[in-house]
């Protein structure tokens, strides 16, 4: 099918972007290159998208220093009222957004339309908001002087984001950077980028100048390394797999970028003897399958006191068994394929190396049976049980429908095990003890810490990890002075200085 028949089949009003966004228009890659955007349910061809290259970063960066004069002097509440307008606009074409990102991602409808897009939203308007509330500072100096402190964009901001949350992402990346007073280069996902174009022709309707935002699909060891490696690239952010992280740091020391990283994790998720169950088998089977387990933050680890450890399992293995997998354009489906046939093979691949290390398969485990599915990267819901919290699959982090099952006796032992990975992103921790509750949020190493709950986000809230699941912050203010840096000015007003040369 070509493009306008695809985007008819989907449901979609409005053409299917597949060209870079540089200096406010969509232009072809320079040297034609493009990439073939697949549709996880089948493989099937959605567009073939322009590749940037080397020449293509230049070319973006150059538009974003002509534009960054006019955007960083702007007047802050004139950037908060065009992403105002964004999320205006993003909410008006919701339904072409949930369905285009169901499309080029797998994730469900019933996902993309109640959580993916409103999340784009909020986050756009949020910083929409906080774009003239970015304070300085007066600080107690010596008498006759005052100092104060200004918080600057950093400038030209290259961005690289994964392919697990792309429509999401451009609002995480864009919005904070774009409230500071920032220009861009944000490089999606070669596998998924055809909402963050999208929302780059919602944002020049928007009235977003040219070159403020300029999108480059690309690979990333071509477009990707060249955004780290850039001279005229004073920072970038990057969220992705803690390899891909430490190259990122590497490429960036030509310069000396800022780098911020939100890279892998291995989320404990801690159910206790006193927890409610209900709850927490619901919560935890959000925690891992929402979006097939392609979250960095999901509740990969299930740790289970071991007198409720055989009640949950069975009440989570039913549950399990009994969500919906199908075509994520169909509107009862619960979960729908991961977004490629090389990850569903990589997910797969634990089953085996659960196995070999003397774990058992509790439920799925496999691609599903029904033949309606075959030609696509689907796999049920799987849970192991692992011989030890040592085993691979309770170290590496999968990124898929798949989670450990493991058991503790005691606090300690649970916390030693939470605690038993070089990660430190997501974690949680379910129990009626008020105490340990918030023992446990002290003392887990983590950024962020859920308790009788799993996976909540929020604009206002900081997002971010420690260890090798990154540093710096997204969202909240936080995320401001990321994308900001300070410069202290000094005035003597009527100090009274004796010259350090007296003559």
């Amino acid at each position: 099918m070509n493009l306008a028949d695809i985007q008819a089949a989907a449901g979609l009003r409005t053409p299917i972007r597949h060209q870079l966004f540089i200096g406010g228009r969509f232009v072809d890659a320079a040297d034609g290159q493009t990439l073939a955007t697949l549709n996880p349910h089948d493989n099937s061809t959605i567009a073939e998208v322009a590749m940037a290259g080397r020449e293509d970063v230049d070319r973006a960066v150059a538009a974003a220093e002509a534009a960054l004069p006019a955007w960083s002097r702007m007047a802050a509440a004139d950037r908060g009222r065009i992403l105002l307008r964004l999320a205006d606009l993003i909410e008006a074409n919701g339904g072409d957004l949930a369905r285009l990102e169901s499309l080029d991602t797998g994730h469900p409808l019933r996902d993309t339309r109640t959580l993916d897009v409103p999340r784009t939203a909020e986050c756009f308007r949020y910083f929409g908001g906080m774009a003239d509330k970015v304070l300085g500072d007066v600080v107690p100096v010596e008498a006759g002087f005052l100092n104060y402190l200004l918080r600057e964009p950093v400038g030209i901001v290259g961005q690289v984001v994964p392919w697990n949350f792309p429509l999401m992402f451009t609002s995480w990346k864009m919005a904070p950077a774009l409230a500071a007073g920032n220009c861009i280069v944000l490089k999606p996902a070669e596998i998924t980028p055809l909402t963050t174009l999208k929302i780059a022709e919602l944002m020049r309707e928007a009235g977003l100048p040219d070159g403020v935002v300029n999108i480059v699909p690309g690979l990333g060891n071509v477009a990707g390394q060249y955004i780290a490696e850039h001279p005229r690239i004073a920072k970038i952010a990057f969220t992705g797999s803690t390899a891909t992280g430490r190259r990122i740091v590497q490429a960036s020391a030509g310069n000396l970028k800022k780098v911020q990283l939100e890279l892998g994790g291995k989320g404990p998720n801690i159910v206790f003897d006193d927890a409610n169950l209900a709850a927490a088998v619901n919560g935890s089977a959000f925690a891992i399958f929402h979006n097939q387990g392609q979250a960095c933050i999901a509740g990969s680890r299930l740790m289970l006191h071991e007198r409720i450890a055989d009640e949950f399992l069975e009440r989570f293995a039913a549950l399990a068994k009994s969500i919906r997998l199908g075509n994520p354009l169909d509107e009862r489906t619960e979960m729908g394929p991961l977004t490629s046939a090389q990850h569903r093979d990589r997910v797969l691949s634990y089953v085996e190396v659960a196995k070999e290390q003397g774990g058992a398969v509790v439920a799925g485990g496999k691609a599903p049976a029904d033949p309606a599915l075959a030609a696509g990267c689907y796999v049920e819901p799987t849970i192991v049980k692992a011989r030890d919290y040592k085993d691979r699959v309770a170290q590496e982090e999968v990124f898929g429908p798949f989670v450990t099952a493991l058991t503790f006796k005691t606090d300690d032992e649970a916390l030693a095990i939470a605690n038993g990975t070089d990660y430190g992103l997501g974690s949680g921790l379910w129990t009626c003890n008020i105490q340990r509750a918030h023992r446990f949020a002290r003392d887990l190493h983590a950024g962020m810490v859920w308790i009788n709950t799993y996976k909540r986000v929020n604009p206002g809230s900081p997002f971010g990890g420690v260890g090798l699941s990154g540093y710096g912050r997204e969202m909240g203010f936080e995320v401001m002075r990321e994308y900001t840096q300070v410069k202290s000015v000094w005035v003597n007003i009527d100090a009274q200085v004796a010259p350090w040369y007296a003559r």
